[in-house]
């Protein structure tokens, strides 16, 4: 899938040590409300499971599209998909290099495309820490709306934080698109 500054393309093992990189930033770490880093080691045996795992939740690599030089991978997205409600959670992740562009909210919105016109689900939703404002402004440009908040769910830089659940249904996706 491809918008005019990103596009969606297949998750593959040859980027594997890419996306643990990206996965080991310390910003990542912190927005993804981890505490510790994975080993190489680790994340290739991840990847292996993830691979197994493709048919309940879709990945793909997101690409920039404003090099000079072609699509130049920055990060990854996902769907982690219930197959019973036609419901899926949203992950995605930007390296260093793809931050700060207008990227999230591009790549957020061909992941959405994928989420309703060809995995045909109901709704999507997401969990973000609520000090990351920068990923809630992104995820609203994008078409996610409020739908709750999970109290001193997680942590932020050491300190408790609210976790907030946002969402999207088909129909409001469709109708913007």
């Amino acid at each position: 899938m491809r918008g005019e500054r990103a596009a969606l393309g297949p998750f593959t093992r040859e980027l594997a040590e890419l996306y643990w990189q990206w996965e080991n930033e310390p910003a990542v770490i912190v927005g993804m409300g981890r505490q510790t880093p994975e080993s190489l080691e680790a994340r290739l045996a991840g990847y292996d499971a993830q691979a197994r795992s493709m048919g309940t939740i879709p990945r793909f690599t997101i690409y920039d599209l404003t090099r000079p030089g072609g699509p130049v991978p920055v990060g990854t997205s996902a769907l982690r998909i219930d197959h019973y409600v036609r419901t899926a959670e949203f992950i995605i992740l930007l390296g260093a290099d793809g931050r700060g562009r207008g990227l999230a909210v591009e790549a957020t919105r061909l992941t959405l495309d994928y989420a309703f016109t060809i995995s045909a689900l109901r709704s999507v939703w997401l969990k973000v820490l609520a000090p990351n404002t920068g990923a809630v402004a992104a995820y609203e440009k994008a078409g996610f709306a409020h739908a709750g908040r999970l109290r001193r769910a997680g942590y932020w830089h050491g300190a408790e934080a609210d976790e907030l659940i946002m969402d999207v249904v088909a129909d409001a996706h469709l109708a913007t698109g």
